[in-house]
């Protein structure tokens, strides 16, 4: 570890996350990190640590990149992170909706499959 305990280098965070140093390169061209440069290396801060963490919990529960850069654009508003957690809460809403609506059509796509087979199944034994 670095010597000061809230900076992290490139390889640490790719460890704790199990990301590659292409992908926290890539997010940081994105512009959802800021890691400080010292020559060729990166020295990312407890901001970009805690910052790298939302990207992935919302890249993991379908989120694009679009919608993690705003919700982390809201995180330095100075308000105790309230717009922040609202909008997370809406668009966490909006997303289990999403969820819930394709839920039903794969279910609906499972119960056709299954009636179909056992017309298939019962073709061939007859």
């Amino acid at each position: 570890m670095l010597a000061d305990s809230a900076t992290y280098s490139i390889g640490q965070l790719c460890e704790e996350f199990g990301v590659t140093a292409r992908a926290l390169r890539f997010y940081e061209d994105e512009q959802l990190i800021s890691p400080r440069r010292e020559g060729t290396q990166r020295i990312y801060s407890e901001r970009d640590r805690a910052r790298l963490a939302w990207i992935l919990r919302g890249k993991r529960v379908g989120f694009s990149l679009s919608e993690i850069g705003e919700l982390l654009d809201l995180y330095d508003l100075g308000d105790a992170r309230r717009k922040q957690r609202e909008m997370t809460l809406d668009k966490c809403r909006e997303r289990i909706d999403a969820l819930t609506r394709q839920k039903a059509d794969i279910d609906e796509t499972i119960e056709e499959l299954e009636g179909f087979i056992g017309l298939l199944q019962e073709q061939i034994e007859d």
